[in-house]
């Protein structure tokens, strides 16, 4: 998801409308700041960019490896990317819309209904990167843990469809408001719409924030699960290589370790982006007497989710097998100068010691 960096101008500024939930001062950090588009300009821009480049590097590796294991995992991850580019444009569109009119939302959009398209992709570019990373740490488990079930199981077409479902649940979870089953509101600072997730909610609306709490949590649940148990086959395989190797262990090369740590700095990347901003709505009365403290959090978190789509791809650039034998090949000549100069004193020694014992043995 793209999200616009606000600023404001007036300190005392307050933010509310008729689909606002809150009036709130800005806080003096923005007050200082001028209202500039430049900031969002250039994260969409950095964000498309990224995606761009890592999805030219998944399809390459995908017309490689097309008749190999990895073609589920690549197909995932490239929906995974192709979904954060769409998730940067689309939503950063409707950011730079608000920025031309200078945040005055009544003159484009008397009706609610830009907040409402606003909030639908909210959720669904929210939703969509979850449910894939846990989809891919899956696939991967299956693969590293039981090769033969992969095989025979899992295949593109059936990568495919469980993309699409996937897609499909994101997006009727995110139409359930257009539908009237509760309602996309205006967040502090008035510059982003999103479920009603503070102040007074009915059960409708205290359904739809937990549910895509729940969901964002139990995805990132089930990633550093499966990544945990392929870690540790991986780790298994790699100390029993003294013993007879299984059919198991020679499915575990190179390329499952490429994937294992793509997915682990994806994992971790999600981690730290979405966390912050999946837990606020579970705790809407931790802070309920500085309601305008909880939703300045709230902003904070949306802000540092927006980076995970940013990162994402970097992961897939700098985690390639290609990339990293170069830094190895760049630690080699220190290693090799080291076991040489180790070497050579060993030879120095046993061949000092050798003759000494030599010459004192002589009568």
């Amino acid at each position: 998801m793209s999200y616009p960096n606000v600023e404001s101008t007036s300190p005392s500024a307050h933010f509310d409308g008729p689909n606002s939930t809150s009036r709130c001062s800005v806080p003096v950090v923005f007050s200082a700041l001028p209202l500039s588009i430049a900031m969002p300009i250039f994260t969409m821009t950095l964000g498309a960019l990224s995606n761009i480049i890592g999805l030219g590097i998944l399809v390459k590796s995908h017309t490689r490896f097309r008749q190999r294991s990895k073609a589920a995992f690549l197909l995932l991850a490239s929906s995974l990317l192709f979904i954060d580019f769409a998730g940067h444009v689309i939503p950063g569109a409707f950011a730079l819309r608000l920025y031309t009119a200078n945040m005055r939302w009544d003159d484009i959009d008397r009706s609610g209904a830009l907040c409402q398209l606003f909030g639908a992709c909210m959720v669904f570019f929210g939703l969509c990167p979850l449910f894939l990373s846990g989809a891919m740490a899956l696939e991967r488990c299956i693969g590293v843990t039981k090769p033969l079930l992969h095989s025979r199981e899992v295949t593109s077409r059936r990568a495919k469809l469980a993309v699409a479902l996937m897609c499909c649940t994101a997006f009727l979870i995110a139409i359930l408001p257009l539908l009237k089953v509760g309602r996309y509101t205006r967040q502090f600072p008035d510059t982003w719409c999103f479920v009603k997730i503070h102040g007074q909610l009915s059960a409708v609306e205290f359904g739809l924030s937990i549910s895509f709490s729940m969901l964002g949590l139990v995805s990132l649940a089930l990633s550093l699960l499966c990544n945990s148990l392929s870690g540790l086959a991986l780790l298994k395989a790699r100390l029993s290589r003294h013993r007879p190797a299984s059919s198991c262990q020679h499915n575990l090369h190179s390329h499952d370790i490429e994937m294992i740590a793509q997915l682990l700095g994806i994992m971790l990347v999600s981690c730290v982006c979405w966390s912050p901003f999946l837990v606020r709505p579970l705790q809407p009365n931790v802070i309920s007497k500085d309601s305008c403290h909880y939703q300045y959090l709230l902003f904070l978190g949306v802000r540092l989710a927006s980076w995970n789509q940013i990162l994402d791809p970097w992961v897939y650039i700098l985690l390639r097998r290609a990339v990293l034998k170069r830094l190895y090949r760049l630690c080699q000549p220190q290693r090799a100068f080291r076991l040489t100069s180790s070497q050579v004193l060993s030879r120095w020694s046993c061949s000092a010691c050798a003759a000494n014992l030599k010459q004192n043995s002589t009568p």
